[in-house]
């Protein structure tokens, strides 16, 4: 093969395809399809510094890494960096699996090509990505600021990487880390939302629960307001991506990093998703939305004027629910908060730093249904205090609170989570490949805690999901609120038994 010259392209922006190996069937009609928002925004934000840019988002076009390939080698960029960042902060991880193909293949079809790993699961073990992985340099922050200095470096042929922040690459038998990238800081005039003009919008859809009760799935689109979460939970990587970027704007390692757009940003946003491309269902991908007063209130009161009669979710606290927002939050068009209870013991949720009392639980559920809004509920088996005592009052406590969905989850020691730390400390067996972090992977492997092996852990989860979705309670509930036929959808939801390699 002759070596391409790139042409016109600066940047090629690909997300993987990874929802059939992450959602085995469930993929396939049951789980959503989202817009790959980091790379929709770090497309912006190299626009605006005049470089081309294109997105390929392999996994709403159904493309395979060989696609991919292909797709390089016709479009010639000077760099193409494969996006792994997910839809939560989990996801990058499980991500991992479909990103190392693509590279792979990338690298069989133009080894000539210029290639990057970006996000999550790359900031929080570049040395260990750049090692394994068929790729010439890894972003050990958050991206941005370093993509954007990488093209400019290529642009110049000379080889010199060493001024471009954030980044990692080889120099012979060695690894060469440069200093950290800061963190976009103005966010509304440096990475104003997402390129939606270079997403393929028509493909993207919404999870089935988002959509109970009859709603079309697709028109959807997810965004963000904000970046990062002042909390510390310790299962939690959200603030992987950002630990260098903060440590270069001078913040201490405990400090958690919390930036928002402006609420005007925000509704110019919702606005041309409503006017472009007739978008009612959105996700508000923030970690924590519910948390701001005046990002909360302002936002919400744009909404409310504009009556565009959307079908919002987004996530919440227990204890950041203040009086009269479950009220305000109805009227703006949110119909679903998604909160993270966990567990039922007190113990076992003080133990990796997520503390509230159990009262507030169910005084703020029931606030929040009140007002019209749906739940989904998320609960964690196998935290580090859990047995089986604890884990069975888990599924009593979710059975007892009867929310409109939820979600079971099994412990994972994800990648930049002070868990993982934990677990690489204490030698706890971690899963062999990174689609074994997905939760409903075939070769899913949860923690063990520190009373009943992981297999026990992910055998009493998936119990614990059939006993939820098949109690005459819940059923009951969803005939009331969704129609019968969302009982039946929810029934055949629950057909789909996962296969489990570690849960004979």
């Amino acid at each position: 093969m002759g070596v391409s010259v790139p042409t016109g392209l600066d940047l090629l922006l690909v997300n993987p395809a990874s929802r059939e190996q992450v959602y085995q069937s469930l993929g396939e009609e049951l789980a959503a399809i989202e817009p790959p928002v980091w790379a929709g925004l770090m497309a912006t934000f190299a626009r605006l510094r005049g470089q081309s840019v294109e997105v390929l988002d392999a996994e709403a076009e159904g493309l395979n890494p060989q696609a991919v390939a292909e797709a390089v080698v016709e479009r010639k960029p000077r760099l193409t960096a494969v996006v792994v960042y997910g839809h939560q902060p989990s996801a990058s991880t499980q991500n991992m699996t479909a990103a190392g193909r693509t590279c792979r293949a990338i690298r069989a079809r133009a080894p000539e090509a210029k290639t990057a790993l970006v996000g999550g699961h790359a900031a929080a073990l570049p040395e260990r990505t750049l090692r394994e992985e068929e790729v010439d340099f890894v972003c050990t922050g958050e991206g941005p600021w370093t993509l954007v200095e990488l093209v400019e470096a290529i642009r110049g042929g000379t080889g010199a990487y060493g001024s471009v922040r954030g980044l990692l690459y080889r120099d012979g038998n060695g690894l060469v880390a440069t200093p950290p990238a800061p963190l976009v800081g103005r966010l509304d005039e440096e990475m104003p939302g997402v390129a939606w003009d270079l997403l393929p919008m028509e493909r993207y859809r919404a999870h089935n629960w988002h959509c109970l009760g009859g709603l079309p799935r697709q028109p959807y689109a997810s965004l963000y307001t904000t970046l990062g979460c002042p909390y510390h939970c310790t299962f939690c990587c959200i603030q992987a991506p950002f630990k260098s970027g903060e440590q270069a704007m001078g913040l201490p390692p405990s400090a958690n990093s919390y930036r928002r757009w402006s609420p005007e940003q925000v509704l110019a946003d919702v606005d041309h998703l409503v006017a472009a491309y007739g978008v009612r269902n959105i996700k508000f991908a923030d970690e924590m939305f519910v948390l701001h007063p005046s990002h909360v209130d302002a936002i919400c009161d744009g909404l409310i004027v504009r009556r565009h009669d959307l079908n919002l979710w987004a996530y919440a606290r227990v204890d950041t629910v203040r009086d009269g927002w479950p009220e305000k939050l109805r009227a703006a068009g949110f119909r679903w908060l998604a909160f993270g209870i966990e567990a039922a013991s007190e113990r076992v949720r003080g133990d990796v730093r997520k503390g509230f009392g159990q009262d507030a639980v169910f005084r703020t559920l029931e606030r929040v249904r009140a007002a019209g809004i749906n739940v989904i509920a998320n609960y964690i088996f196998g935290l580090p205090e859990d047995d089986l005592d604890t884990m069975k009052a888990t599924l009593d406590l979710a059975l007892e609170l009867n929310c409109e969905f939820a979600n079971f989850y099994c412990a994972m020691a994800y990648p930049g989570s002070p868990l993982h730390a934990t677990a690489v400390e204490q030698a706890w067996p971690l899963p062999e490949n990174w689609s074994g972090y997905s939760q409903h992977a075939v070769d899913t492997l949860p923690l063990p805690t520190r009373h009943v092996p992981a297999s026990t852990v992910l055998r009493f989860r998936d119990q614990a999901f059939q006993a939820y979705f098949g109690a005459p309670s819940y059923r009951d509930l969803v005939s009331r609120k969704f129609g019968s036929a969302a009982v039946d959808h929810l029934t055949e939801m629950a057909s789909h038994k996962l296969r489990r390699r570690f849960a004979p």
